[in-house]
């Protein structure tokens, strides 16, 4: 699978996630999209040996959209930081089951859920990743807001600005909102019409961060899934 690169410089690359691929390996064995970065960048640069690649955030594997990584330590330094300030901005959207009732509004709510920053994970080993997951197995706040961009008589467009990172944040927050996201039978029953069970209707479609050694900022988007379209209307929104 040839990945999509949307922007590279010397200490930060951001690529396109697709749907149904893990962001980090794990005990399955599925090549990832991490692999996939490390083999186009040594290919690319003819290095002989093991190429660094800092994991700084992650996307749940049925989650598609733009995810960043860092060439180097510097790079994963700067983004961490801009993680755990939530300067990086962040949006999604989401086709949802319904129409929720507020044509905007913020979720906001406390959660025991493992919350992954980027620190937790980057240049961990197993055992001190463990320690990181029971620091984080605490109650926290969630918060993201939401617009209501369209909506028929079945589905919703959403789009979705998290203000923090919890683990599975905004599948679980538009579950108990009413509304699941369409093709997610973890939360709710979005399953729906759905038919694709390595993907559901959640795009991580932009995001906007600083460069690691310069203050000027990085603006990336994507278009919105095509597929996206059998269930509600699209365009205009990017």
């Amino acid at each position: 699978m040839k990945i999509t690169v949307l922007y590279e410089d010397n200490h930060i690359i951001a690529v396109v996630k697709p749907a149904g691929v893990l962001t980090q390996g794990d005990s399955s064995g599925e090549k990832s999209l991490m692999d996939m970065v490390k083999e186009y960048l040594k290919e690319k640069y003819k290095k002989p040996g093991n190429v660094f690649l800092g994991l700084v955030h992650r996307l749940d594997k049925p989650v598609q959209g733009i995810v960043l990584f860092a060439k180097t330590s510097k790079g994963a330094s700067r983004l961490s930081e801009q993680f755990r300030n939530h300067t990086i901005q962040k949006t999604y959207y989401a086709v949802v089951v319904g129409k929720p009732v507020e044509k905007q509004g913020t979720l906001k709510e406390k959660v025991k859920k493992i919350s992954f920053f980027a620190e937790a994970f980057t240049e961990k080993s197993d055992k001190e990743l463990l320690e990181e997951i029971k620091k984080a197995t605490k109650t926290r706040t969630a918060e993201l807001s939401y617009e209501v961009t369209k909506s028929n008589d079945k589905y919703s467009l959403l789009k979705i600005m998290p203000k923090t990172g919890r683990f599975h944040q905004i599948r679980v927050q538009m579950s108990q909102l009413g509304h699941p996201i369409l093709g997610d039978k973890k939360y709710g029953k979005g399953g729906g019409e759905w038919n694709d069970n390595n993907s559901i209707a959640l795009c991580a479609q932009a995001i906007s961060f600083k460069m690691a050694t310069e203050n000027k900022i990085i603006d990336l988007s994507i278009d919105l899934p095509k597929e996206w379209s059998r269930w509600i209307s699209i365009e205009d929104q990017r």
